[in-house]
């Protein structure tokens, strides 16, 4: 069979499929497009030839088809036009999308847990991790951890924290005898050891491949984590004690949730936020910096609102080494002149570590979050609504709204934290149900409003959100 194609034009399937090939010459002068190239495909059994009506093809490429060009038929107009915001169901999709719910079968201590986590952010700052290991006494028992990452400037501190803060504390862990029972405080020091040791290595491998003779790609990857920052808050279940030991460097925040006697839900904290608003932490700064009155500013510590943090160079590195990295390898700025820095560090990766009995005959629940989700639930409201949550049997994904506030604009008299009257219960995942009720709970256009900006803008709306909550002892189980 003989077809005859020409330039541009598609090709019929004939015998399989024939795709049409382009061809142009190298050599200066005309092109050989439109009349002045005709090809020819002869086809039979050794396979396919093609002919450029006697031209020398030596100085031909070969050029692959590409599609037509888009054709743009929308009509003329002066008037812009937009969609509508978005709904009830957009909403929850968008709330729900990094959802997840695992039921917890082999380990007694646990009965289940619910997270998620949604971005201001772009990319998303936050980062987590979930699951179990092997208890560091290796008496073949498993163990549990949880963690939280808030990150800041950047996601590359969290994103490292995430695959590298549990190897590290087990390896610390893994240094303590456990021939006879491993009192708490000897489990807490070994948690802030394993703390400390990762931001060491942080900063020693950016300091290092600083003086190295690696590709400077190569040196850039290694340094970011020191460049940016990130909270980090671990809860570590020793599932042979039911002992919960939670370690918090940052603002994020643990809380246990436990059910009295009369069936009310006490809130008891796990960790203690640290940032310039703590009373303790601005006193240990001012006793490590003394005479340097203006570090504790208006609530922040140099211009950053939390007072420990793993990386963070500008508030960690010597002032002329800062300068150095700069000037090399695009580095943060120094914070000065704008702040008066004379002695760093200034902030430090040590977290406080509590350890806290399960008691097994009362339900309880544990709820773990990035400042996202605080900046608008106080760890009393947030008990509060979980207990609400599990004492609803049913939840209701269609459940009414209350009449919208007439703007979204919080000057306009609409409170922008928490309130109660507000609250609904219709997801089943508690982690989403906290986060509904913290940005507008069934008031949909406030959370719709808030969810409607994209970044960067939405972070004058709402921070990255990540939230995690563990049930311990269901007693329906």
């Amino acid at each position: 069979m003989f077809s005859t194609i020409s330039l541009g034009a598609r090709a019929r399937p004939q015998l399989g499929r024939v795709t049409t090939r382009r061809f142009y010459s190298t050599k200066t002068g005309s092109s050989h497009w439109g009349r002045n190239a005709v090809l020819g495909g002869l086809i039979t059994g050794p396979g396919l030839w093609w002919a450029t009506s006697g031209r020398d093809v030596s100085n031909v490429v070969d050029v692959p088809d590409v599609p037509d060009v888009p054709r743009l038929d929308t009509p003329p107009t002066d008037q812009l036009t937009f969609g509508p915001g978005l709904s009830p169901d957009q909403v929850t999709r968008i709330i729900s999308q990094n959802a997840y719910s695992v039921p917890v079968t082999r380990i007694a201590s646990v009965a289940r847990y619910d997270g998620t986590q949604w971005a201001s952010n772009s990319p998303c700052e936050d980062r987590f991790l979930h699951g179990q290991f092997p208890s560091p006494w290796r008496d073949g028992k498993q163990w549990m951890a949880w963690a939280v990452f808030d990150g800041h400037a950047g996601w590359q501190t969290a994103e490292l924290l995430k695959h590298q803060m549990l190897p590290y504390v087990r390896h610390s862990l893994e240094q303590i005898r456990s021939d006879a029972s491993v009192p708490p405080e000897r489990i807490q020091e070994a948690l802030i050891k394993g703390f400390l040791n990762l931001d060491a290595s942080i900063f020693k491998t950016a300091e290092d491949a600083s003086r190295s003779d690696e590709p400077l790609q190569d040196k850039i990857h290694k340094m970011e984590p020191a460049y940016a920052g990130s909270c980090a808050l671990l809860s570590i279940l020793d599932t042979a004690t039911s002992t919960l030991h939670v370690a918090c460097t940052g603002d994020s925040r643990a809380v246990l949730g436990q059910q009295r006697p009369d069936g009310t839900w006490e809130a008891i904290p796990l960790s203690v936020d640290q940032s310039g608003t703590n009373e303790e932490e601005i006193a240990r700064l001012q006793k490590e910096h003394p005479g340097e009155e203006n570090i504790i500013k208006d609530g922040r510590v140099l211009g950053i609102m939390v007072s420990r943090a793993f990386g963070d160079s500008r508030w960690k590195w010597a002032l002329d080494f800062q300068k150095e990295m700069h000037k090399r390898f695009y580095g943060p700025a120094p914070l000065t002149p704008r702040y008066d820095v004379r002695t760093p560090p200034y902030l430090t990766a040590e977290p406080v570590v509590t350890s806290t009995k399960i008691d097994p005959s009362r339900p309880s629940f544990m709820i773990m979050a990035s400042d996202g989700l605080w900046d608008h639930l106080s760890s009393e409201q947030a008990v509060g609504l979980m207990g609400k949550w599990l004492e609803s049997s049913e939840k209701n994904p269609s459940a009414p709204t209350s009449p919208a506030p007439s703007d979204f604009i919080f000057d306009k008299g609409v409170e922008e934290r928490f309130v109660e009257e507000r609250t609904t219960v219709q997801d089943g995942n508690a982690a989403v149900h906290l986060t509904r009720n913290a940005f507008g709970g069934n008031q949909h256009e406030l959370i719709a409003g808030r969810l409607g900006f994209g970044s960067p803008f939405s972070r004058n709306a709402r921070d990255d959100i990540t939230v995690q909550v563990v049930f311990f002892h269901d007693p329906k189980r």
